[in-house]
Parts: structure tokens; C-alpha cells; sequence
């Protein structure tokens, strides 16, 4: 009896000990080995264009890495070659992807209005205000919902190359001034089959960064004549900005005409500001 009893305490004993190490400690071991697997986990590409936007996006940061900066002011410059000029100071959160303008000067944009104008995207409703003074006009909010999506995918194109929905091709390599560029068509998945915009990106072959890109404008209709957009970067807290920019019309080989430029740059950019959404509400 003695020794039954001496073997039910022992097993008890050792029951004990057996739970005792499954502490917190292993159980995080696993999760950091689970974690380091999906880290080190093979990227599947769709095609050598999609791997190349991959590439490039490992160069200028991806969009978690925008959205770890949570929100971006700066500077917008807009010059046309007859001298029209645009200055906004924008402001963007990333998550949502909220957007507002404030242009102080706007020759180019809305030039019918006198005074400050304000655009304003808050995630579902595009609204304008001049002078403080809400704006109802239809033509003027539809510019505002062009404006407003436009001006953040210009800042943020790069790291959306990625986006969901996103459609890769590639259309092989061209040597333009001396330097080979591999080229990716980029067009997008339509929902209402509307015509959407298309991009060809020329990446240079010796730095894997876009130096130039094609793109059409589907909103306006304009995608037979596409306009080639040259870009200089600018590293601001550890991503690579696009912050020079300049375009004019072209043709799908990227030759361009004889017109003069129309010069885009971004200046004074100062990321994580703690903006509020309340700033893009109407």
C-alpha cells in the first residue's frame, strides 16, 4: 500500500516538473523561430516586372515603410512653361491616405478664385473652401477629387507600385543615353471597366531606381499621348523622394517633342508631424 502511494506522489511530482517547463519563455522561442521562417520566406513573384518593382521598392522604401512615418508635409511647386505657377503646402496622412492642399498661389489650379483655396480629401468626401468659404461648384470639386489623389500617388508612387491590383509586364531593355534601362508596364485592374491610367517605368539597370516613366492621364482622356516624367531623388529620412521632377509630351518609344518642360518639385519635407484628422475634414 505504502508503495502505491509512493509512486501516485511520485508521478504527481513529476506532472508537476512537466508543466512547470512550459514557461512563456518557450512558447515566445517558437513564436520568434515562426517569425524568422516567414522573414526569410521566398518572395513569389508574378513576372520578371513584378520582381523588378519589388527590387525597386527594397531601394526607395515600400509602403509600410511610409505608413511607419504615419503622415508627410511639404512644399509643392508647379511651373509651366508659359510661366503658371501653383504653390500648396500639402499634407498627408498615410493610413487612409488622407490628403490636403493649401495653395497659396495657384495660377494653374482654380485660377478663377482670389485668395487662398483649400482641398481637402478625409477619406470619403473631396471638399474645397476659398477664403475659408465652403465651395459647392461641381467643375471645381471635380478637380479638387483629381487634384487630391493625384498629387498624393505622385509623392507615394513608388512604394504603391506594389498595391493590390497592380498589373506587371515587362517589356524587355533599351539603351537611351547610354544607360540600360529593363522596362515595366504597370496598368491597373478596373472594377467598372473605365480605362485607367498606364505607366511604363524605365529602371536603370546600374542602380535599380526609375529614372524616367511614361504614364497616361484617363481622367482627362489622354491615353493614346503619353507624357514622359524625368525624376532626381532626394534621400529624407532614409527614403528615397523623387523631389525633381519635370514632363512633357512624348510617345510610347519615350522620345519626347521639342516643348519646353513643366518642372514639379517638393521641398521641406518633414515626415511624422502628428497630424490630426480633424486638418482634413471640411
Amino acid at each position: 500500500m505504502k508503495a502505491n502511494i509512493f509512486t501516485l506522489l511520485l508521478c504527481i511530482i513529476l506532472m508537476s516538473c512537466n508543466e512547470t517547463k512550459k514557461t512563456p519563455t518557450d512558447k515566445t522561442t517558437k513564436e520568434v523561430d515562426n517569425t524568422e521562417a516567414v522573414k526569410t520566406e521566398p518572395m513569389t513573384f508574378k513576372n520578371k516586372g513584378h520582381e523588378l518593382v519589388y527590387n525597386l521598392t527594397q531601394k526607395t522604401g515600400n509602403y509600410q515603410t511610409l505608413l511607419n512615418k504615419k503622415d508627410v508635409v511639404y512644399t509643392y511647386t508647379y511651373k509651366t512653361p508659359k510661366g503658371e505657377i501653383d504653390i500648396s503646402t500639402e499634407k498627408y496622412i498615410f493610413n487612409g491616405e488622407l490628403s490636403y492642399g493649401a495653395y497659396s498661389q495657384h495660377q494653374r489650379t482654380l485660377p478663377q478664385l482670389e485668395g487662398l483655396i483649400e482641398q481637402g480629401y478625409d477619406g470619403s468626401e473631396f471638399w474645397l473652401k476659398n477664403n475659408g468659404t465652403i465651395i459647392e461648384d461641381e467643375a471645381a470639386l471635380k478637380r479638387v477629387a483629381f487634384n487630391r489623389p493625384t498629387n498624393f500617388y505622385w509623392f507615394a508612387m513608388m512604394p504603391k507600385l506594389l498595391d493590390p491590383g497592380v498589373i506587371y509586364e515587362y517589356l524587355g531593355d533599351k539603351t537611351i543615353d547610354s544607360i540600360v534601362y529593363d522596362i515595366v508596364k504597370v496598368s491597373f485592374t478596373s472594377t467598372d471597366n473605365k480605362p485607367t491610367d498606364i505607366y511604363q517605368l524605365y529602371i536603370n539597370k546600374n542602380t535599380g531606381l526609375v529614372d524616367q516613366f511614361l504614364f497616361t492621364v484617363a481622367d482627362f482622356g489622354k491615353m493614346e499621348v503619353p507624357f514622359l516624367m524625368k525624376v532626381e531623388y532626394e534621400d529624407i529620412e532614409g527614403i528615397l523622394i523623387p523631389t525633381k521632377r519635370k514632363y512633357k509630351s512624348s510617345n510610347w518609344e519615350a522620345e519626347v517633342t521639342d516643348q519646353p518642360w513643366i518642372s514639379v518639385n517638393w521641398t521641406n519635407i518633414k515626415f511624422n508631424n502628428g497630424l490630426k484628422e480633424a486638418i482634413f475634414k471640411k
